[in-house]
């Protein structure tokens, strides 16, 4: 695991963490999280991590303080929830909570097209175009979160306050 310095996108490690760090849905993630005022640090971790739990194995802490980042499709919108990677989201409820008809796992173009990123590396910052995002409460009992920074291999750390702050988002009972 590679800790990206600070204003730059290489780090000292190896070439693929430097070639992950350079990736174009990186560094368009760096730039929104440096605009909104991000304090954490970016990591490349050593190999792509697609679930929480590989994740949360990699950078050592509880699954539940991965802040897994879920686009869906609601009626043909993107809806961007952020869960507790300990979670599952019910989307008959989700979607009764927030007055959709319906939420469906969205489709990797539809994920590509709003977010600009890909399934596994889907941040909650950067989209070309804002997108709605509602935040799982359950995060907030972590002091540390870790969340996906535009690639599958490269995770931000957080705090809840300052996601929330930084997404806008809005909170909502995902289970």
């Amino acid at each position: 695991m590679t800790t990206v310095p600070d204003g730059t996108d290489n780090p000292t490690d190896s070439a693929t963490d430097s070639t992950v760090a350079r990736h174009p849905s990186v560094r368009t993630f760096r730039a929104a999280w440096e605009e909104a005022g991000g304090t954490g640090r970016i990591v490349v971790l050593p190999d792509s991590v697609h679930t929480a739990a590989l994740a949360a194995e990699a950078l050592g802490c509880e699954v539940g303080a991965i802040a897994n980042s879920l686009l869906f499709d609601g009626g043909g919108r993107p809806v961007l929830i952020l869960t507790s990677g300990a979670h599952r989201v019910d989307t008959a409820r989700v979607a009764e909570r927030l007055g959709l008809d319906a939420l469906r796992r969205a489709k990797p173009e539809f994920v590509r097209e709003h977010t600009g990123q890909v399934i596994g590396g889907v941040s909650p910052l950067g989209h070309p175009a804002p997108v709605p995002t509602y935040l799982d409460p359950a995060l907030r009992q972590y002091d540390e979160i870790w969340a996906a920074a535009g690639h599958p291999a490269t995770v931000f750390s957080t705090t809840y306050d300052e996601l929330r702050a930084m997404t806008g988002a809005t909170e909502v009972e995902v289970d």
